[in-house]
């Protein structure tokens, strides 16, 4: 028969058993003996159909071989009972048999509920439940009797007992053990669901896995039924005992013991008192690290228990619960994070709790604190929070959650320990720039400054932190709203210790350095801050030292050409010691550096004492062994790039002879392949200022004057002549041509410039020929179409002029002519007017354009 249905579909199985079942219904209310009986039977088996109704509309899940099998068995049971109604004969045996029946499907229907146990159904497995609970627990009234006229003949007595105890005689031996088998099954499966109060609280107990999981839905079912009460409850200790067995069970046993726990505690308030000992919690904490239905459930039962105020402090102390909680908080399942945020919102009316939560990452408690706290709570948590390692993204979730506004408030209006760890967080949290602008909207600029101005001996401690936070501040430009905030740090600088004037200088250069603080660097310079800063130079602390540097650096950008007066050969020589020096660090060379590149490079006067101090050989050396990369590091060579532009000056071609042989140009390739962008560019510079007088210093191939004429190797063909790096400072002979072009093949476009003009120097009147041959050779002619569609004005300008030049070689306009005329015509009609005219003779080369256009 498990053959035949294995064949049907779940449907199907279900359909025809709720048919049989009203056919055996039918039957008993059919029978003219035993009316009261068999009515009892059947208003007990009539039910059954509303549950198959249920699990039809489930059938999807409801579909399993347990299930089946379960079916298979019911249907059996039901067969037997239609047998028993159509044959009964015995009134001595018919209510034993009734009862024994009913039992019989009463354990069919505990299989189907066993085998439905996992499933998520929880109506359908209710409706089941008390199916099998009325069945099991069905009696029949022993009084009623059979009429003599009611009798059946003996032929019907010897079908029954053949049916009923001996198996159908047309049954195959097979089919028999079968049954035997299945039923041996069946009752050893029901006897683990029914078990008995005494074997329920023994395998509650001392059960291994399997025996519990029977005896805790059992339980389940006393519970639910109200089989039980809660004094037997408390006697038997069985909260206790789930609590025991809670640590060492199964998953699905864990989940069992504490959705039972959670029933107890819906039912009684009392139980909870009894779930709430450290041991208890701690048992259920561990649950929280489970998976997620028993997570889920846990979290279910400690937010009921939360209503006591013992479980909030020990939850607090119980080790790893609020860190699990937090989690929780912010995972995907919405029941388990809704539970955990109210018990989280219990647990916070204890303010170490609050702090364990921030700690862990959620600070809605103790911004809350620091908003509506006691002065000593809020202390409190602003020295904790002032103590954390936070993360930018904590410190991003402090300022949404508006944690700045009650800092600020408290360093305003608070007492002096207010102030003070109410300025330690806040410098804690100006890490992060959201929160200085967030600071800077607060209005707290003011307030800092004229603390830093206070002369009040209980304030001094105060100093310090706020003139961090303005250092922190001054990195954002809004704070060049605050108009004067740079004059008035400058006039603190000689006023305060030196921790203070090292916050103060870099808070001076972080102003000075915003694009948008034109005004500011010029008011400044105005009121003497290179003067003021000067005696900074020969400070012995490192970091004022170094930050003096910057802001010298950053102000001497806009007075190039008043620098070395301003500066004076004193301070200069104090500078290029700072360069030389082996114990200054990286920061420091690379400001010294900046400002030396900033000089004007027509003060030959500034460029003989460099050269005296003989700082260009060991600004090569230093950089041709460099090999590292780092911020500081591309720093320092856009520095040194910036002071090697006025040693290859093209109008003294002795000092490039000089620099030339002391290496320079090696470093400047180097600097093309190697360095930041803007190195780059001024690498390329000096490459383009050496690169003018090449042709003017090559070698003539028809020269005769040398006795040992050169190897042919020397001969350039841009140049027509001989031409050798450390003479001529030929592009071509240095090998730069390759990596000046690979940087118009790159993305970033701010060398743009210097290099197209390092090419345009081998496109000259005489070797313009040469040099666009030159360019083709090394694929450089697309490159420079690159940088006219992509470029500014001003690069596309020198490109422009580079490819006019090229173009005036036919055979450059056949092979490029077709990529360039769809960037030239684009540019023509969408590009800066001023390149009109350029471009339309480009495209009257590529016979696009008559020459005699308008665009001339």
């Amino acid at each position: 028969m498990q053959e035949r249905d294995d064949n049907k579909s779940f449907l199907e199985l279900v359909t025809e058993l709720k048919v049989f079942t009203e056919e055996v219904v039918l039957a008993a209310r059919a029978t003219e003996s035993e009316v009261e009986i068999f009515n009892e039977f059947a208003s007990i088996i009539e039910k059954f159909p509303l549950v198959f109704d249920d699990i039809k509309d489930n059938d999807r899940a409801m579909d399993t071989p347990p299930i089946r099998k379960a079916f298979s068995s019911l249907e059996k049971e039901l067969r037997r009972a239609k047998t028993l109604i159509e044959s009964i004969n015995s009134r001595s045996k018919i209510v034993k048999q009734m009862e024994d029946l009913t039992q019989d499907i009463g354990r069919s229907i505990g299989l189907l509920l066993f085998a439905s146990n996992d499933l998520k159904l929880v109506d359908v497995k209710e409706k089941i439940r008390a199916l099998h609970k009325e069945l099991m627990n069905a009696r029949f009234d022993k009084s009623l009797s059979l009429s003599p006229s009611q009798s059946r003949s003996p032929s019907h007595e010897s079908v029954f007992v053949s049916d009923t105890e001996s198996g159908k005689e047309t049954e195959t031996e097979e089919e028999r053990q079968e049954s035997v088998e299945e039923k041996h099954q069946i009752e050893e499966e029901e006897r683990r669901i029914s078990l008995g109060i005494d074997e329920v609280m023994l395998q509650l107990k001392y059960g291994d896995d399997d025996k519990l999981r029977f005896a805790l839905l059992e339980l389940n079912e006393l519970v639910g039924g109200k089989t039980v009460n809660s004094e037997w409850i408390n006697e038997e200790e069985i909260i206790s005992i789930l609590i025991n067995r809670l640590g060492t069970s199964k998953p699905n046993n864990r989940l069992c013991i504490i959705q039972i726990l959670r029933s107890l505690t819906s039912d009684n308030a009392d139980y909870k008192e009894k779930m709430a000992d450290v041991d208890s919690l701690l048992a259920l904490v561990k649950s929280l690290t489970r998976d997620v239905e028993e997570r889920r459930e846990a979290v279910g039962l400690l937010l009921d228990l939360s209503d006591l105020p013992a479980v909030w402090r020990r939850l607090g102390r119980t080790q790893g619960c609020i860190v699990m909680l937090v989690s929780m908080l912010n995972g995907d399942d919405l029941v388990a994070s809704n539970d955990a945020g109210k018990l989280l919102n219990a647990l916070s009316s204890n303010t170490q709790n609050a702090l364990h939560m921030a700690e862990a990452g959620y600070f809605k408690p103790l911004v809350h604190y620091l908003q509506e706290g006691s002065d000593m709570v809020k202390i409190l948590m602003a020295t904790a929070l002032s103590r954390m390692e936070l993360t930018d993204q904590s410190r991003a979730s402090l300022g949404e959650d508006g944690v700045i506004e009650p800092l600020v408030r408290m360093f305003k209006v608070g007492k002096l320990e207010a102030k003070l760890s109410a300025l330690s967080a806040l410098h804690n949290l100006s890490i992060l720039g959201e929160n200085v602008q967030r600071l800077i909207s607060s209005g707290i600029v003011v307030p800092l400054l004229q603390l830093l101005f206070s002369v009040t001996s209980v304030l001094m401690t105060l100093r310090e932190p706020a003139s961090a936070i303005l250092a922190r501040i001054a990195q954002s430009e809004s704070i060049l709203v605050n108009q004067d905030v740079a004059q008035q740090m400058l006039s603190l600088l000689n006023l305060t210790s030196p921790m203070i004037q090292c916050h103060l200088l870099q808070a001076l250069n972080s102003i000075a350095a915003h694009s948008s603080a034109s005004n500011v660097r010029r008011k400044m310079k105005e009121n003497g801050a290179i003067q003021l800063l000067l005696p900074f130079l020969i400070e012995t602390n490192t970091k004022i030292r170094t930050g003096a540097l910057n802001l010298i650096c950053t102000l001497s950008k806009d007075i190039s050409q008043e620098l070395t007066e301003q500066l004076g050969e004193t301070n200069l020589s104090i500078i290029v010691d700072v360069i030389l020096s082996t114990s200054a660090n990286e920061n420091e060379k690379a400001a010294a550096l900046g400002i030396l590149s900033n000089l004007p490079v027509s003060d030959k006067k500034a460029t003989d004492l460099l050269k005296k101090m003989n700082l260009l050989p060991i600004l090569i050396s230093t950089m041709t062994s460099s090999n590292t990369t780092t911020p500081t590091s591309d720093s320092l060579a856009e520095s040194v790039a910036g002071v090697l532009i006025r040693f290859t000056v093209p109008s003294d071609k002795k000092l490039q002879l000089y620099s030339v042989e002391k290496g320079v140009i090696p470093l400047l390739v180097k600097l093309l392949t190697s360095g930041s962008g803007v190195a780059k560019s001024k690498a390329a510079s000096s490459l383009a200022q050496l690169s003018q007088n090449s042709l003017s210093l090559r070698k003539s191939k028809k020269s005769r004057w040398s006795c040992v004429p050169p190897a042919a190797e020397a001969y350039c063909e841009v140049h027509d002549g001989y031409c050798f790096v450390k003479s001529t400072f030929c592009l071509v002979k240095a090998r730069a041509i390759s990596p000046l072009i690979q940087i118009l093949e790159g993305d970033k476009r701010e060398a743009d410039e210097s290099v197209l003009g390092a090419l345009a120097t081998l496109l000259q009147d005489e070797t313009w020929e040469s040099g666009s041959n030159c360019l083709a050779k090394m694929s450089g002619i697309q490159a420079v179409i690159k940088v006219l569609e992509l470029g500014n004005a001003k690069t596309q300008e020198k490109a422009l002029w580079i490819l006019e030049r090229i173009f005036r070689i036919q055979e450059h306009r056949v092979k490029y002519g077709e990529f360039a005329q769809v960037v030239l015509i684009d540019l023509a009609q969408n590009g800066d007017p001023r390149l009109k005219s350029t471009i339309a003779k480009v495209l009257a080369q590529l016979e696009l354009l008559q020459a005699q256009s308008s665009y001339f």
